[in-house]
């Protein structure tokens, strides 16, 4: 089964503590996380649509996000910094090490999506990594 993904959600794995929109959201991310993790062979397909982390998400309406051209800013920034494209389909261990090399270990996130409302969370791990390697 292949797993459809938006690409930014690449970036949110990376930093990850818990902290969502809702109760029903932070518990089916972690979900997703985890099971993704247990499997990093798991096919994934990259699309700038929703995806199954969206499944619980409040700002979901129909299938678009409320915030539909910042969250495709985020996808196509991904996107380009990682040398992917919209469909493209590989495991989700290669794309999250292809993410963390291309643009968190590159120091390109917060030019990507710095204006999300958890930047603070993934600008603090960030920080926390860079004083502690």
């Amino acid at each position: 089964m292949t797993t459809t993904l938006r690409p930014h959600h690449g970036m949110c794995f990376q930093f990850y503590e818990g902290k969502g929109y809702s109760e029903e959201f932070t518990d089916h991310m972690g979900k997703v996380i985890q099971a993704m993790e247990a499997d990093p062979q798991q096919k994934i397909c990259l699309k700038t649509e929703t995806d199954v982390v969206c499944a619980n998400c409040p700002n979901r309406k129909g299938d678009e996000c409320e915030s539909q051209e910042q969250v495709l800013r985020y996808d196509e920034g991904v996107l380009k910094a990682c040398n992917l494209t919209a469909g493209q389909e590989l495991s989700y261990g290669a794309f999250i090490a292809v993410v963390r090399e291309k643009i968190i270990e590159a120091g390109l996130r917060e030019k990507i999506c710095g204006d999300c409302c958890w930047n603070e969370i993934c600008r603090r791990h960030e920080n926390a990594k860079a004083t502690n390697p």
